[in-house]
């Protein structure tokens, strides 16, 4: 399974607008992908609420794995941008 470890880049962590923005484009991929704190149990990166229950902040690792490496690396690049600055 493809796995990409990254660093929140969102100022707030992966809060509500962050989460939002993740889980919506976790929706339109055609491969289910995961989201989590390392060491912990993953979550849905399409659920927002999901998300947010990580309590990643700005600067924590993150790990984003799935099935298909295009798909992994898209939600990895969202996560490694700061989504509040746009």
């Amino acid at each position: 399974m493809p796995t990409r470890t990254v660093t929140v880049g969102s100022a707030v962590g992966l809060h509500a607008r962050p989460a939002a923005i993740i889980s919506e484009a976790a929706g339109e991929l055609d491969s289910d992908v995961l989201i989590g704190v390392p060491g912990d149990e993953p979550v849905d990166a399409g659920s927002s609420l999901l998300i947010m229950t990580l309590g990643a902040g700005n600067g924590d690792t993150i790990e984003v794995s799935g099935d298909n490496q295009a798909d992994v690396d898209a939600i990895a690049a969202l996560v490694e941008k700061d989504l509040d600055a746009e």
